[in-house]
Formats: structure tokens, sequence, C-alpha cells
């Protein structure tokens, strides 16, 4: 039987408090003073409401890697964190790179209920970059695929990234390009430059991100496609989007938490926990990205949430898995780094964390407004506490978090999906 709730006294996108009334899966309404006979109350006095977050970019792992993370301890996770949709990568094993395997991801969200699970199709067979994958096949299945992406593989053949770019348009799909140069990164263990020198790692140079970008872009605009950026990391690559969306061009792209946050220096103490892709770049980057964040330069945050055993992170740097979690600590991270440094308000991180995400994955029932008539998902979050990061704690089956042990802002304390309680007083339901 479908709960209703009244929401009492939410600063909805941190305005002036209000009420509001969640029945049959969507808000009934907003006001003041509102009430509802057998409604449940949730006392938000306090608490700032958002649409539920959007994430273009979550390894769930499944199928082939449950020892990680599955689609329901990571969809876990991401309610926890918030979210009431995330879009599923594509380098699973096998590869999602077909009908049947995007379809399995998407049934396993269904079933496990905590949020929306919208897979991403590959790009080219088995993330290979040699062939086209079954783009059209997925676009028509039951998983009604629109984000298509070889992320952890850039598609680095030009006519293949230009043949999938044409395909796409078919069914308004974009390509979401995991931007590395394959032959300026082979070796790379951390960004190039001042600390990797000092370390004597072999380092992942701006340009080879910065290069593919600029190609793509050009790309994009010759076909007339839509492009997608996934985790930029450089100033220069800030540079070259902004220039194209200048010219009108179809192109967008995302910034993860860790890439807003933290830099190289932090590889100085060889801790595997700081070992990504892209790399953690220098203090002058993460500024660029939070100017370009604020700015609109770049469209959304995107977690990137990469979870791993233990033994593929608790070893030798050169020997350890690049990726790190984000879905529980993402909205902490983005109030540090963007709220508490008046670069964003509320409402700008509801528009980055759930109306463009949305908008770019082509959601039709995510990522819309709190107003009456809409779905009701909704997060209620407090601003106010500062806790430290324990890993332990959360509901993702893998620990390899980067902020473990850092003081972070503010919690989520209840989650709504379409109006049914994911989580509530800050636990799973």
């Amino acid at each position: 039987m479908s709960r209703t709730f009244v929401i009492k006294g939410a600063r909805i996108l941190g305005a002036q408090p209000a009420d509001l009334l969640l029945r049959d899966g969507v808000i009934a309404e907003v006001g003041t003073g509102l009430d509802a006979a057998g409604a449940e109350v949730v006392d938000a006095d306090g608490l700032v409401a958002l649409p539920g977050l959007v994430d273009l970019h979550t390894h769930l792992r499944e199928p082939g890697r449950e020892d990680a993370e599955t689609v329901e301890t990571g969809t876990r996770a991401a309610a926890r964190g918030g979210y009431t949709a995330v879009h599923a990568m594509a380098n699973t094993h096998p590869v999602a790179d077909t009908a049947g395997v995007v379809e399995q991801v998407w049934r396993l969200g269904r079933e496990a209920g905590y949020c929306d699970v919208h897979p991403v199709g590959a790009v080219t067979q088995g993330i290979a970059g040699k062939q086209l994958a079954e783009l059209g096949a997925m676009a028509d299945s039951a998983a009604r695929v629109r984000v298509f992406s070889d992320d952890g593989h850039c598609v680095s053949d030009a006519m293949i990234m230009r043949r999938a770019l044409e395909y796409v348009k078919a069914f308004d799909g974009v390509i979401a390009q995991h931007a590395q140069e394959p032959r300026l990164t082979e070796g790379a263990q951390m960004n190039e430059g001042e600390v990797s020198a000092r370390l004597g790692l072999p380092g992942w140079p701006a340009v080879a991100e910065e290069a593919i970008i600029a190609r793509d872009c050009l790309l994009a605009a010759h076909v007339g496609s839509r492009l997608h950026v996934c985790h930029v990391s450089t100033a220069g690559s800030v540079e070259i989007l902004r220039w194209a969306k200048s010219k009108g061009w179809r192109v967008t792209a995302e910034v993860t938490p860790h890439h807003l946050l933290l830099d190289d220096a932090l590889v100085a103490g060889y801790d595997p926990v700081y070992k990504v892709n892209p790399p953690l770049r220098t203090a002058e980057d993460v500024a660029a990205l939070r100017e370009a964040l604020a700015d609109g330069t770049i469209d959304a945050v995107a977690t990137d949430h990469a979870p791993h055993p233990a033994e593929a992170k608790e070893t030798e740097w050169d020997c350890a898995a690049m990726g790190m979690i984000g879905l529980e600590t993402a909205l902490s991270v983005v109030q540090e780094a963007m709220v508490e440094t008046g670069l964003l308000d509320w409402a700008g991180v509801a528009d980055r964390m759930s109306f463009r995400p949305a908008r770019i994955g082509r959601l039709t029932g995510q990522g819309r407004p709190l107003e009456a008539g809409s779905p009701a998902n909704v997060v209620l979050y407090d601003p106010a506490p500062r806790t430290v990061v324990d890993p332990s704690q959360f509901a993702s089956k893998s620990r390899n978090c980067p902020f473990a042990g850092l003081e972070l802002p503010g919690r989520v304390v209840a989650t709504f999906l379409r109006g049914r309680p994911t989580v509530l007083e800050g636990k799973l339901q």
C-alpha cells in the first residue's frame, strides 16, 4: 500500500521553509500548514530539500565482479548518498555491449528497488575499441539505453568515434568519452608534474586528456551529435570545453567530487587509496574545476564510484587498482568544496547534481523541480553537522574511500524514491 508523507518545514533548495505532501508517488502539494489524513509526518526543520540526485557515472560491477560491488549494494550506497537514479557503467564482465546484458543490469536495479538504474552501453564490442557495439539494439531494449561509454578505456580511434557519434543521432543518444590518449599514458601512475618527478612515478600528462577532448569536440560539431566528457580533471580541459560551448556545440561535461577536493600532493605518501584515473591533479587544476562547475562550463558532478576489493588497493602503489568510491560522500564533498566556499548555493547544487545530469541522460522521471505534480524523488539533507568519514559504516561493499578520516559537513537524513522512503532518519529502509 502506498504511504503518504507530509514533510514539514523543509528549506526547498535552501529557500524559506515549506511543507511537501507526498502521495501516490508524486508531490501532491507544496505550501505551509499542510496536513493529510493518515499521513506520516517528517519533521524537516533545518533541513534542505533537494530533488533526488542523479549520477551519470557509477560502477556497480555486476555482472562479474560481485566481490567488489553488486547492483543491490551499490544502489543501497546511492540511496544513502541521496541518489534516486544512477547510470551503471559498461565495463562489467561480460561487458554491457548487448541488449541482453544491459537488460540484466536494468532488471537487477528494479529488483533491488533503492534507486533507478540506467545502464550505460559500451561504445565498442568488449570495450576493445575495434568495432561498434550493438548501439541500436541497446537503445531499443527494455533498458532504453541513451548513454554509451567505453569508460576505463578511451575510444581513441577517430573514425570509430565519428561513427558512434553519427549512429546515436538516430535516437538522441550521447557518447560519453573517457578522454585519455593511450600512447601518452602508457605506464602512467599519477599526474605528470613536480610531484611525480620528485616521487619517481611515471606521469599522466594533462595533454593526454586535453587532446582527446579537443578532437572529440570537433568531431561532435562536425556530425552535429552529442558528446559528454567524463571526469574532467585539468584546467586546460576546462578552457577547451569553454571554447566548444561558446560555439554552441552539443558538448557537456562532468567532474568528480574527488577532483574538486583533492590534489596530487596527497600521493607523496604512496597510499594507493589516492590512485585513480584520471589522476588527482594540481591545486591549480582543482581551483579551475571548481570555477568551471560554478559558471556552468562543467555541467554536472558525477561520482565515478569505482569499488574494489581490499586486496586490489592494499598493495604496492604500482600494482594497485585505480579508482575510488564516492556515492555516500558526494553531497558532503560538494558542500565542502562548492557551498562552503560560496561558489554554489543549494539551487546550484540541485542543478549540477540532479537537473542537468537527468537532462544529459535523457531521463524523464528524474531531475524534476520540487513542485506539485512532479515525481516524489526528494532528498532531505542536514548541512549543519560535521563528522569524520568512516568507510566501515558504508552500505557499499568496498572501502576504497579517499575521504576516510576527513571531517566533512552534512548528512542525508531521508531519500524518497517516488514517494517511498529508501532512507529515513539516516537509515536504509
